[in-house]
C-alpha cells in the first residue's frame, strides 16, 4: 500500500493552481538521497521513504499532464491518474540498475495518462492497438495543417511511425469526426437527435403484449371468417389464400368443381368481401 501525499497546507482543497504550486515546493532529490531513500522502501517498506521520492517527483507529473490538456480533459483529472504511474513507478523502483527514478517514472506516468485520455476522450473508443495509440497521440501533431491529409502526408506520417497509410487516414477521420449528444438540444423542438431514431419501441413490454394480442385476435378473426363461409367458398379461399405449399390456379379449382375458372373468380371475390366485413368487425 503507497502512502497518501501529504501537501502544504498552501495546496487549497479543490484548486489545482494551488495544488500545482504546492507540489513546486518539493526539492529534487540528489542521486544519493533517491538510492537511500528507495534501498529504504525495498529493504524495510518504509513508507515515509516512499512518500518522500513520491512527493518530489509530482512536479514531474503536473508538467507531463499539461502535455495532454489539448484532449479536452480536467487538467485535475490527468494529474490524478499520473500521480498513480509515479506510485508505481516507485513501488516497482530498483536503485541497484544505476537508472534515476525519472527516467523510470516518465513511462509509467504516460501510460496512466494516456489510458485515461484512450477511455474517456469519446464514449467510443479510438484507439485499441499499439499502432491506433501512437497514431491517436502524435497525429495531430503530426500534421501540417488541420485539413484532411493528402497522399503524401500520409505516406510521411506511416513511415515515420512505422505504421500502414490506411490506418493513418482512418484515425484522421476519426478524430476529424465530433461527439453528438443522443437527446440533442431539448429547447429546440425541431431537433432530431439520436434518441428519436436508435430506440427500438417495438421491443418494449407494451408493445410487445400489443402486438401478440393482435396476433391472436387476428387468427381466431380469420377462423371466424372462414367459418362463416360455406363449404365451397372456404374451400377456394383456402386452395387459393391460405395453402403453405403452391396456391391452386382459378383452373385446377374449375375442373375441381366442375364449372368454370369464371365462376371460380366470382365466388372468390364474393367469399373475400364477405370475410373483408367480417375482419373489419375485429376490435383495434
Amino acid at each position: 500500500m503507497m502512502p497518501a501525499l501529504a501537501l502544504p497546507a498552501t495546496a487549497a482543497v479543490g484548486s489545482i493552481d494551488a495544488y500545482i504550486v504546492a507540489a513546486r515546493q518539493f526539492s529534487m532529490l540528489t542521486r544519493d538521497e533517491e538510492s537511500r531513500l528507495a534501498s529504504r522502501y525495498q529493504d524495510k517498506n518504509d513508507l515515509d521513504a516512499a512518500r518522500q521520492l513520491i512527493v518530489s517527483h509530482l512536479r514531474l507529473v503536473v508538467s507531463i499532464a499539461r502535455g495532454y490538456l489539448g484532449y479536452g480533459l480536467p487538467h485535475a483529472d490527468l494529474i490524478q491518474e499520473g500521480n498513480i504511474g509515479l506510485m508505481k513507478a516507485v513501488k516497482r523502483f530498483d536503485p541497484t540498475r544505476g537508472v534515476r527514478l525519472v527516467s523510470f517514472a516518465i513511462y509509467l506516468i504516460k501510460a496512466e495518462i494516456q489510458e485515461y485520455v484512450v477511455k474517456n476522450w469519446r464514449m467510443l473508443k479510438v484507439a485499441t492497438t499499439k499502432g491506433q495509440r501512437k497514431l491517436f497521440f502524435n497525429l495531430r501533431s503530426m500534421k501540417d495543417n488541420s485539413s484532411s491529409l493528402g497522399c503524401q502526408q500520409t505516406a510521411r506520417i506511416a513511415a515515420i511511425l512505422n505504421v500502414r497509410p490506411e490506418e493513418v487516414t482512418e484515425m484522421d477521420t476519426r478524430l476529424s469526426g465530433h461527439d453528438l449528444a443522443l437527446d440533442g438540444d431539448s429547447e429546440d423542438d425541431e431537433a432530431f437527435a439520436p434518441s428519436a431514431y436508435l430506440c427500438d419501441n417495438s421491443r418494449e413490454p407494451v408493445h410487445v403484449l400489443e402486438g401478440r394480442v393482435r396476433e391472436r385476435l387476428q387468427t381466431e378473426g380469420l377462423q371466424r371468417a372462414l367459418a362463416l363461409l360455406d363449404p365451397r367458398s372456404r374451400r377456394i379461399i383456402e386452395a387459393r389464400w391460405l395453402m403453405d405449399e403452391k396456391p391452386a390456379t382459378l383452373h385446377d379449382l374449375a375442373a375441381e368443381f366442375g364449372v368454370s375458372a369464371e365462376r371460380i373468380r366470382q365466388v372468390e371475390v364474393k367469399a373475400m368481401r364477405n370475410m373483408r366485413t367480417s375482419l373489419e368487425s375485429l376490435p383495434a
